[in-house]
């Protein structure tokens, strides 16, 4: 198993909306595909759990990935941290890639910046972008469900809250099912500057804990995708 335990994240300078505690552990993780984010498992489970992965003791996980989602995951063992990112009100912006069914017209992409209607209030708006090809990114383990007279294409979401669910919803909503998802970035923390792969994890230094809450690179460059 490959990890990155003790590499610490290349620093930078930004402004600190939050303060790291120097006796507390910050985590990146690229949470793989059929992974639960918790540590135990489900009674009469078979199903792969954070245990797996070597992570220093009492951290975790801060915030979640659905089981079949993949992508940037932080722990920690600072609670303050878990309350400064997950507060309602407390937004901050989250970066993700969903392989859709169909390819989205402009108009199915506007109505996902706009917003769309999630247990009857409008999520909050949001930054949607067609990619122009694939992404090179990690094969998933378990492909995706594929049509032969359906195409899919990948969109860039970029979130300021965190309803659950809420990228699948969000495309099922304007006719563009999610077939796979992958959480690229917090902030400005992001899993191709980390250059992290499935399963590796990395401390993260002061600045690069800051940087969670900075908004997000919008000139993110994609694995594969050449603008």
């Amino acid at each position: 198993m490959r990890f990155k335990g003790n590499r610490t994240a290349p620093l930078n300078k930004p402004a600190r909306p939050f303060a790291p505690a120097r006796d507390m552990t910050y985590i990146a993780f690229y949470k793989p595909y059929g992974v639960l984010c918790q540590f135990t498992q489900p009674e009469d489970s078979d199903k792969r759990t954070l245990a797996e992965f070597g992570f220093p003791p009492n951290v975790y996980s801060v915030g979640r990935l659905d089981f079949d989602s993949e992508g940037l995951l932080i722990l920690s063992d600072d609670a303050r941290l878990n309350k400064a990112l997950l507060t309602p009100g407390h937004g901050h912006d989250r970066v993700y890639l969903s392989q859709v069914e169909s390819v989205p017209n402009e108009q199915q992409l506007v109505d996902l910046r706009a917003g769309v209607i999630l247990d009857g209030e409008r999520s909050l708006p949001a930054q949607a972008t067609l990619l122009p090809g694939e992404p090179a990114i990690p094969e998933r383990p378990v492909p995706i469900r594929a049509r032969k007279a359906i195409p899919t294409a990948w969109i860039k979401l970029t979130l300021n809250e965190g309803k659950n669910r809420q990228v699948r919803r969000m495309t099922a909503a304007v006719g563009c099912p999610t077939l796979r998802l992958l959480r690229v970035a917090i902030g400005r923390v992001s899993l191709f500057t980390l250059t992290l792969q499935p399963g590796e994890w990395l401390k993260l230094g002061p600045e690069d804990v800051a940087r969670l809450f900075e908004p997000s690179d919008q000139r993110l460059t994609v694995p594969g995708i050449h603008n």
